[in-house]
């Protein structure tokens, strides 16, 4: 019977006797005991081998081989191409072969007082009950903590700013809806799942329109339609959700969790993939902003965190639809670099990539061209891609593109686990409730920019005026246009009815804000009721002249003697220095404050007239030989006829070229005009 090499050493009787035994046995005596990674049957009977030239490797211990495997798995996808390591480029001729396809997911925070599922109030800073002044995990209720035994209740006042952005964007809003349960584990979701409409959502088919000035210069979109037809964007749906907690990191590997904004009421909005070019998404996402803020469903905007957004990017090739880097498909897709995939109703589409969390225009079109090249680079070098959720990471200094990295693995809906959450009622909508809201709708941007275009306002400046601040500033240059129209006959005065538009325009973009920001006022919407405080100041230097305060009125009143040439713009900005803003005067007294009082458009322009005589600023019109058209001062008035008609053209002439000088530099510095034309007020235009 064949010994054991070990039982055969112990065997020998003399270790001087010649016995041979070869070296692979002597190996295996001093060789410590290697546990492999399969369970092996110990073998009794070896028997004696003869010397191989050839060794068999060491078993690997099964604890560094998924030690291994793990470090490979997650070090494979950051650098998964020798294109990303060298962060080259793919060529005109690369991207020229593959066709972009974006969709986008926009999350929209909903401008209400309480939270989804329960009363806590939320964290808006238009919220009037927030005071500002509270710390972290203080407008919390049990249901947002996840405590045991917390049940949701559904708060019908976020239903309101849901339905209006709806209809805003042209959806069909659903007489019924239902809530589901979206299940995943992440530290800012305490209950492990999250609350939302997966199924049955309250609002689907909308259409989002893009006209030539909605997008940039530089946008494909753009320089393919030369045709007036807009560019129509369909939306798939919009759902109810709730928000998370904020993560806050603290370096350098800790983390904090504010609940403040946990079961923040939220619109998530689904657009079919028909975008195409990523300047046109970034135009997507600022079209879908500037609507919700304009009929006030949401009112914190991305640049203040209450808007994100998460793409999906695909790519395919031209010549062959279908062929999107993807795993699986046919042998002869999989040949030519992937499969083809199918999104709702639009198919032949690329394997997806979805990019969390992108919170400002700039990063989403950033981080659709990083994301594109970098598929187009890994199916060049004949790689595949892989469905995956990615973060972006902007361009630091020296770098002209920034990067998207992974961050986990592409959940589907049986990843998700959706079912219908047991503990909420299905949300019905009543048929009066849509019409009412639906006829009570705000107007909204593009019907606001249509009506300035039709008026001759510049495009860029009628897009200015209809989104910004939340259409305030449009609602406030309507005021000031009705009341010049009202008060100009077209028919006898043409050429100042046919100013208007352009001049006001001006005014409220321009000169307006220009004086409200070199004096740190805010801007005058709310000011028709107007008291009678705040104009001690200019009560003191003239009791003749008693100056109206700010407001849509009063800037009327100042444009019509404009328009009519009656006064020059260094003369309209210097009356506008004058005017007392409500909000930062002060009163020295002890007494209480004056009753609002509506001031009337003739005693505002009444007021104004006699400031403008009283500082001299008026140029008069020639209405006799002795007249003049200069401003009034001590000088000599011409003797005779010529002498005058030369000072009267002389004037007019002047006037003219100190008007184009002031349209091609509006903004001359306003401190250095009142100082050398006022000494009056030099004082107080130093101490500013």
């Amino acid at each position: 019977m064949p010994l054991k090499p070990l039982d055969l050493f112990r065997s020998l009787p003399n270790p001087r006797h010649n016995f041979y035994i070869c070296h692979r046995c002597l190996f295996s005596l001093r060789a410590p005991t290697v546990v492999s990674h399969q369970p092996r049957r110990t073998n009794h009977t070896q028997n004696f081998q003869t010397p191989s030239t050839t060794s068999e490797p060491d078993p690997i211990p099964l604890r560094k081989q998924l030690k291994a495997e793990a470090r490979l798995a997650k070090e494979s996808p950051k650098d998964d191409s020798r294109a990303r390591r060298s962060r080259k480029k793919p060529t005109p001729e690369q991207l020229s072969r593959w066709h972009l396809t974006v969709g986008i997911e926009i999350h929209a925070e909903l401008n209400t007082t309480c939270k989804l599922f329960s009363s806590a109030p939320t964290t808006s800073p238009f919220n009037p009950s927030d005071s500002g002044g509270d710390g972290p995990n203080t407008r919390t209720a049990p249901f947002d903590l996840a405590l045991p035994g917390a049940q949701p209740v559904f708060q019908e006042g976020a239903l309101v700013p849901a339905v209006r952005a709806a209809v805003a964007l042209g959806c069909e809003v659903k007489r019924k809806s239902s809530w589901d349960r979206k299940h995943y584990f992440w530290w800012d979701q305490p209950n492990g799942y999250q609350i939302t409409q997966y199924y049955e959502p309250f609002a689907t088919s909308g259409t989002l329109t893009l006209h030539p000035h909605d997008l940039p210069l530089s946008s494909k979109h753009h320089s393919h339609n030369k045709s007036p037809h807009p560019i129509k964007i369909n939306i798939k749906q919009i759902q109810l959700e709730q928000d998370t907690a904020k993560t806050i990191l603290q370096p350098p590997s800790s983390y904090l969790l504010d609940f403040n904004r946990a079961g923040h009421p939220l619109i998530e909005i689904i657009t079919q993939p028909e975008i195409h070019d990523a300047k046109t998404a970034s135009a997507v996402v600022k079209k879908v902003q500037s609507m919700l803020q304009a009929v006030g469903a949401n009112v914190v905007g991305m640049e203040m965190g209450g808007l994100r957004a998460d793409v999906n990017v695909s790519i395919r090739r031209r010549d062959e639809p279908g062929t999107g880097g993807g795993e699986g498909g046919s042998i002869g897709d999989r040949e030519r670099g992937g499969a083809s995939f199918e999104y709702s109703d639009h198919k032949n589409l690329g394997q997806r990539t979805e990019i969390k969390n992108l919170s400002s225009f700039k990063s989403i079109e950033d981080a659709i061209i990083a994301e594109r090249d970098r598929q187009i680079l890994v199916l060049e070098d004949g790689g595949q891609i892989v469905g995956e959720t990615r973060g972006f990471t902007p361009a630091s200094a020296g770098e002209d593109q920034g990067t998207t990295r992974r961050l986990r693995g592409k959940e589907g809906s049986v990843d998700y686990r959706y079912m219908p959450d047991p503990d909420l009622s299905p949300v019905l909508i009543q048929s009066d409730l849509i019409t009412q809201l639906t006829t009570t709708l705000p107007p909204l941007p593009d019907h606001s920019i249509a009506l300035l275009l039709d008026s001759g306002v510049a495009p860029a400046d009628a897009k200015t005026l209809a989104t910004l601040d939340s259409g305030l500033r449009m609602r406030f240059f309507l005021d000031v246009v009705d009341l010049c129209t009202s008060h100009v006959k077209r028919d006898s005065e043409p050429e100042v009815y046919d100013k208007i538009w352009k001049t006001v325009g001006n005014w409220v973009l321009q000169e307006f804000p220009a004086h409200l920001s070199g004096s740190g006022m805010p801007f005058p919407y709310d000011n028709d009721l107007q008291t009678e405080t705040g104009t001690e100041e200019v009560e003191a230097q003239s009791t003749e002249a008693k100056a109206p305060p700010l407001s849509a009125t009063t800037l009327a009143s100042l444009l019509l003697p404009l328009l009519r040439k009656e006064i020059s713009h260094t003369a309209a900005r210097r009356v506008l220095s004058l005017l007392p803003h409500p909000s930062t005067s002060t009163s020295t007294t002890s007494t209480p404050p004056a009753t609002p009082v509506a001031l009337s458009f003739e005693e505002t322009r009444t007021r104004l007239d006699a400031l403008i005589d009283t500082y001299n600023l008026r140029i008069r019109k020639p209405t006799s030989p002795t007249s003049s058209t200069s401003r009034i001062d001590n000088t000599k008035p011409p003797t005779g006829k010529k002498e005058a008609a030369s000072e009267t053209e002389k004037a007019q002439a002047a006037e003219e070229e100190e008007e184009k000088e002031e349209e091609e530099q509006p903004y001359t510095t306003l401190a250095q005009l009142i100082i050398t034309e006022n000494p009056h007020t030099a004082k107080k235009a130093r101490e500013e």
